[in-house]
């Protein structure tokens, strides 16, 4: 089987005609670790729920809120990212959102999600948390659910522009590269490839990918 060699070119696009809108398109990866990341703290220390929980319970509500965070973060890629509208409005909101990743994969400035669209989703499924589960026990689960994304920003970064050494780094680099370079149709997860055996949507070709880690 032939190597698919893939280059780190940082090569961007220009989304919007207003400079204003466009710098909200162009977000270091370190932005969701300052944004959430005290958030995280927050919920796990210094919360209402942190005084009256045992630490037992908190590790395994966190341990629950990232499982969902998994599972989340594969079904929106799957179906929300690679929706393939057909109104020319709906092709332009999906290029917005995923379509420009693919066509200029390795901008490193459009590798994690700008903050005037993660926070409203994060509002969003807070506000799911509350609903679905008594008071006390949404801080701790929202805080692994939260760190799930936080580690999928990172990670999705990392497999584009870090060297990822080790079996494991590799493993999620390659996996994702995948997702790409051969077939777009499956490799969903990104920080955690489960739910594509569970759904049947993981690779199964053995084709070998050579990463070109020069930088451009």
């Amino acid at each position: 089987m032939g190597k698919l060699y893939v280059s780190n070119k940082d090569e961007s696009a220009r989304l919007f005609e207003s400079r204003f809108l466009e710098i909200f398109t162009h977000v270091h990866w370190s932005v969701p670790i300052i944004v959430y990341l005290p958030l995280v703290v927050w919920c796990l220390w210094f919360s209402p729920a942190a005084g009256v929980l045992s630490s037992a319970v908190l590790v395994m509500e966190f341990a629950a809120g990232l499982f969902v965070w998994t599972l989340t973060e594969y079904l929106l890629h799957r179906f929300v990212f690679h929706y393939e509208p057909t109104s020319t409005w709906g092709k332009r909101l999906h290029f917005l959102m995923h379509g420009v990743h693919h066509d200029y994969p390795q901008d490193s400035k459009r590798l994690v999600m700008p903050p005037v669209v993660s926070i409203p989703l994060a509002s969003l499924f807070l506000g799911l948390f509350a609903l679905l589960l008594p008071g006390v026990h949404v801080a701790a689960t929202f805080a692994g659910f939260i760190f799930g994304y936080i580690c999928y920003d990172e990670i999705h970064y990392a497999t584009h522009h870090a060297p990822m050494k080790g079996k494991l780094g590799l493993w999620l680099k390659h996996h994702h590269v995948r997702h790409h370079y051969l077939d777009n149709g499956r490799g969903f997860g990104v920080s955690s490839p489960l739910w594509d055996y569970v759904f049947g949507t993981m690779y199964g070709d053995k084709e070998e990918i050579a990463m070109d880690e020069k930088p451009a």
